[in-house]
């Protein structure tokens, strides 16, 4: 596209969402590893969560891109040969592109002085114990943190560890990039193995780049991601420091990777990446989860699409707006709606807490997208029935709908 000086929120807006891959085509058949690794280019990595209240967070926006998809899909690339992507801190904790390994060495060197305080304090008050965990490891790995647990030393040893012990030093060699994800069990538990009987060669033989080069490379993979941004969600993709970010965008900028726009209601200046697209529209219907990267900087949310929203996970009941798991709608280029889910297995039924519309949007065209889109997600899940929903001001709407795409099913 032709770089321009300043763009509407509208555009900005489709730029954002053709860099994330909500702009391209959904596949016709089953998808593949291609359409796996065109999500990955577009998202740069995914973040995971232990929430399981519908699905696992790092399958979902596989989903929002691809629709229905194989979740082995997604399970091969992170924890089969030949790896394509391993679990490290990104955003959050995140599956990243195994290329990425390089650029993520300098926070793993940093983990006696930036790991979390629990960790570093076993770092640095109990190194005995970290040589034994990685010493487990290595001698009888793949291990979760339970079966390390068992054979150490209870309070009657001389270092007198317990399982949180245990699991801190092993949380700190993760982050220190001493042990990593072999794969994870049924409960989702990680387990752990030495980098060099996980990760290929080719990775663990690269060159480690100094902190400005590995920094650059993280805000260019951030910024082709979003397409548009300002500073501030440019270094938090990757969570960055601050000043090693805004050396990486001033350096960008003057290799023209990166162009400073200004955008219609933005107070801060914006970045645009020089492979940016400007569609003409974004179509398509697809439920957004909490964690999406499209969603991951709040504030980015509400000036692109006007949407106010936070995860209320951690909210007590009472005092939740929305409810608990709470999935945006997005219906072409806007959110329309927003959903409280939750997966019945058991049942097999799709429950749905609440459903809200948003400002502006039509509430009798808005549900019958939206219960299209839920049965589409049920059928995914393995789930047969969606249940009318039990509140909120899209209710009544939402459900007769339903009732609509039950009947023609």
């Amino acid at each position: 596209m032709a770089v321009p000086e300043s763009l509407s929120r509208a555009q900005a807006r489709r730029i954002a969402l053709a860099a994330q891959g909500l702009a391209d085509p959904t596949p016709t058949g089953v998808p593949t590893r291609r359409h796996l690794r065109r999500v990955l280019d577009r998202v740069g990595l995914i973040q995971m969560d232990s929430v399981n209240v519908l699905q696992r967070a790092h399958y979902l926006p596989l989903y929002t891109r691809l629709g229905p998809y194989p979740t082995t899909l997604l399970d091969t690339a992170a924890y089969r040969r030949p790896r394509e992507l391993f679990e490290y801190w990104g955003h959050e904790a995140s599956l990243v592109p195994v290329g990425l390994h390089p650029a993520l060495r300098w926070r793993m060197a940093r983990a006696r002085d930036e790991a979390w305080g629990g960790m570093r304090r076993i770092a640095q008050e109990q190194p005995e114990l970290v040589a034994w965990v990685r010493d487990e490891v290595a001698a009888r790995g793949p291990l979760t943190a339970a079966e390390i647990e068992h054979d150490a030393p209870r309070e009657t040893g001389h270092w007198g560890w317990n399982w949180s012990t245990v699991k801190r030093a092993l949380e700190y060699l993760f982050w220190a990039g001493e042990v990593t994800a072999a794969d994870r069990t049924p409960s989702f538990a990680r387990r752990y193995d030495l980098p060099e009987r996980v990760l290929p060669p080719a990775v663990l033989d690269a060159p480690t780049p100094g902190e400005a080069d590995a920094h650059r490379a993280l805000v260019a993979v951030a910024a082709r991601s979003l397409g548009v941004a300002a500073e501030p969600e440019l270094r938090d993709y990757f969570r960055l420091p601050a000043a090693g970010a805004r050396r990486a965008v001033a350096e960008l900028v003057e290799a023209g990777e990166l162009t400073p726009v200004t955008v219609a209601g933005w107070q801060q200046p914006a970045y645009l990446h020089a492979a940016a697209r400007l569609p003409r529209w974004v179509r398509g219907n697809t439920l957004v989860s909490p964690f999406d990267p499209l969603v991951w900087e709040r504030g980015r949310a509400e000036r692109l699409f006007d949407f106010h929203y936070r995860i209320e996970i951690y909210v007590p009941a009472p005092q939740r707006v929305h409810g608990y798991y709470v999935l945006p709608f997005l219906q072409g280029e806007r959110f329309t709606a927003r959903v409280d889910l939750k997966a019945d297995r058991r049942a097999g039924v799709l429950l749905v807490p609440a459903a809200w519309v948003e400002p502006g949007a039509d509430p009798g065209e808005t549900a019958v997208a939206l219960a299209a889109e839920l049965y589409r997600l049920a059928g995914w899940l393995g789930l047969d029935a969606v249940a009318p929903p039990e509140g909120g001001d899209l209710a009544g709407p939402l459900a007769a709908a339903l009732v609509g795409v039950a009947g023609v099913r």
